[in-house]
């Protein structure tokens, strides 16, 4: 008897050589190897994105197909690039058409260009240099498969609360360049810029009538503007295709906040328990894009480990979030 294999057991040992023949893989016979692949190897899928501007990435100073795989590696869904990082792969040689490859090959959605340019100028000369830098900008991006560039208010030191009409019809200067290239601009909200108040950005955005007209809203930055969070879903988050995520320290109070000041989400007092199910009942399914600009990360952690804390912290956040709904 000893020397006979049980039929169970001839099932099961038949069974592991199967398995490890479809899959490619050896069998692992411990359990708890077995637990630790699947936790490494199945990743859960969120109904929107986690993804990482590369802001995160500046202190590195990293080319810009370096951060794309480093990106990738990390597990984000997609990546913000920054123009500037872009322009310098092109000097070198490159071309918009590799970038767009290696985003498809990894696997990464191009959420949003970060680029800057005085189209909100109150100097008509501005605003014209600023429409011929973002068309060849708008250029590039479409080459690239990019559908988005954030457009920051420039241009002007404060908001005339006078001139809504004006600041809609050179946003619409540029939605109109937009349906030229098939790159949508996208009015960015500043916390400490002339465009602070997600209601003025609101009113502007509808203002130029135009079907594709949306904002960029930045957790930091909705609340370093002194905004109010109640009224956030009255907002399409549909309409929404990317926003900034980070968190924020309760010292010092809101308006003394600086950039650096901004930290990982869920190290912060921001409420993402509340917010996150706010905005996906409002209809936001786009990307949550890591941006962050904290020197003290920089100083003590490498790239990979800056990549790795922003991806898990921020996914372990939001999958918690939108488990209350």
């Amino acid at each position: 008897m000893n020397n006979k294999i049980s039929r169970r057991n001839a099932i099961a040992t038949s069974l592991k050589v199967s398995l490890a023949a479809i899959g490619g893989y050896a069998f692992k016979t411990s359990a708890q190897e077995q637990l630790n692949f699947e936790s490494t190897s199945v990743k859960k899928k969120l109904p929107l994105r986690i993804s990482l501007n590369t802001s995160t990435l500046l202190h590195y100073k990293l080319d810009v197909d370096v951060q794309i795989d480093m990106v990738a590696d990390a597990g984000f869904d997609g990546v913000e690039l920054w123009m500037r990082d872009i322009q310098a792969y092109l000097e070198k040689g490159g071309k918009a058409e590799q970038l767009k490859r290696k985003l498809e090959d990894r696997g990464l959605v191009l959420e949003n260009i970060i680029g800057f340019s005085k189209w909100c100028s109150d100097v008509p000369d501005e605003r014209k240099k600023a429409l011929e830098q973002l068309r060849g900008e708008m250029m590039i991006i479409a080459a690239m498969g990019g559908k988005y560039i954030a457009a920051p208010v420039q241009g002007i030191e404060s908001l005339d609360r006078n001139k809504y009409d004006d600041y809609a019809e050179r946003y619409n200067a540029i939605l109109n360049l937009g349906d030229e290239t098939g790159v949508t601009p996208i009015l960015e909200l500043w916390g400490m810029g002339a465009l602070n108040k997600v209601a003025d950005c609101a009113r502007i955005v509808i203002a130029t009538g135009h079907p594709k007209a949306t904002m960029l809203l930045d957790f930091y930055h909705v609340y370093r503007g002194g905004n109010d969070w109640d009224t956030i879903d009255i907002l399409n988050g549909h309409k929404l295709p990317v926003m900034h995520i980070n968190d924020y320290p309760a010292n010092p109070s809101f308006e003394l906040l600086k950039d650096s000041d901004r930290v990982l989400p869920g190290e912060g007092i921001c409420p993402f328990d509340i917010l996150i199910p706010k905005l996906y009942r409002a209809g936001f399914r786009g990307g949550f894009s890591v941006e962050l600009f904290n020197r003290e990360y920089w100083e003590t952690m490498d790239a990979q480990t800056m990549l790795k804390n922003s991806y898990e912290k921020t996914n372990d956040v939001v999958e918690k979030a939108l488990a209350k709904i």
